[in-house]
């Protein structure tokens, strides 16, 4: 079979290659998959570069989450052969994978590989941060950062489903355009607004702030919220953390909370696993559209790791394998 491999920690122009290998063999509480299509995520990027929270030796298949067929799998697990399944674990961008049965998820009918292998972790990690964490409820107000961004554009879809009125903030109107599609009530130019804090709380008390950039806008963005309010750290988009004032934290109640979706896999597995479960049905209703990214085939994986880098593309990066 034929995988994608890291070698070594790549120095300027050096990027991952195609490579044939032998092909896994079910074992033991095994699924064996046919992979049909797996996602690039950035964290694919800074493990290439020996720059991930959670290391892993040199060489490794890249990949974190993909979709496939079923071609073997334990009595107890519930899958048969043909099932088509979503795959979160280690290893993805590979032909053939063997995975732990809860690692895997029958897909919709009508949801195709391309879009399940790149579902998972941007709507699990809206989903699972606003709903398990933030506890967002209908009639709430959300206030989503880098909102036309890859987990951007699924906060504001999932808060949306969800019945919470949907403030986006994004840079430039093309963007804010895809914004508006996925949902938002409010829109905010951050180019356009210098005093971010102001514009949002012109459009009222903020329940829960959704903080995928950090930096300067996740600080603007705390100072908006309502006393009570809940602030979600998703990531450091803008370069560095907001230097939050804990001092404003106690005499508010705000709630800060820290999410990363891929620590869920030891912290509460099966939460991580209803949380996917749902979003899937949320996809079968038509309340959850992905945003089309680029599509890729297996030997174009160096063009896809370059746009990536150069964020030149507002979905995800899917390879077909």
């Amino acid at each position: 079979m034929k995988d994608i491999r890291i070698a070594r920690i790549p120095q300027s122009e050096s990027l991952p290659v195609v490579s044939t290998t032998a092909a896994p063999t079910a074992a033991d509480q095994r699924v064996l998959v046919r992979m049909r299509a797996a996602a690039l995520n950035f964290a694919d990027i800074l493990k290439s570069r020996g720059q991930y929270q959670e290391a892993q030796p040199f060489p490794f298949v890249p990949g974190l989450e993909g979709a496939g067929e079923v071609i073997t799998a334990p009595a107890e697990s519930g899958l048969m052969p043909g099932d088509r399944v979503a795959v979160w674990a280690p290893g993805t961008m590979t032909e053939v994978m063997a995975v732990p049965a809860d690692a895997c998820l029958k897909i919709p009918d009508n949801m195709s590989f391309d879009q399940a292998a790149g579902f998972q972790i941007a709507y699990g990690t809206s989903h699972l941060a606003l709903v398990h964490r933030a506890g967002l409820q209908a009639g709430e107000t959300l206030a989503v950062l880098g909102a036309a961004g890859g987990v951007g554009l699924t906060a504001v879809q999932i808060g949306r489903a969800i019945g919470a009125r949907v403030i986006g903030v994004a840079r430039v109107p093309e963007r804010l355009g895809i914004v508006a599609e996925a949902g938002a009530d409010d829109l905010i130019d951050s180019d356009d607004s210098p005093d971010l804090k102001a514009a949002l709380r012109e459009f009222g008390p903020i329940d829960v702030v959704y903080d995928p950039v950090g930096a300067e806008p996740g600080l603007a963005a705390f100072g908006a919220l309502r006393r009570g309010g809940r602030f979600l750290i998703i990531g450091f988009a803008g370069g560095k953390p907001p230097r939050l004032p804990l001092n404003h934290a106690l005499v508010k109640n705000i709630a800060i909370y820290g999410f990363y979706w891929g620590g869920y896999r030891d912290l509460d597995r099966q939460a991580l696993r209803d949380s996917l479960a749902q979003c899937f049905a949320l996809f079968a209703d038509g309340k959850l559209a992905p945003h089309a990214g680029e599509v890729l085939d297996l030997d174009q994986i160096a063009e896809g790791y370059r746009l990536l880098e150069a964020r030149k593309t507002t979905g995800k990066v899917i390879i077909r394998l």
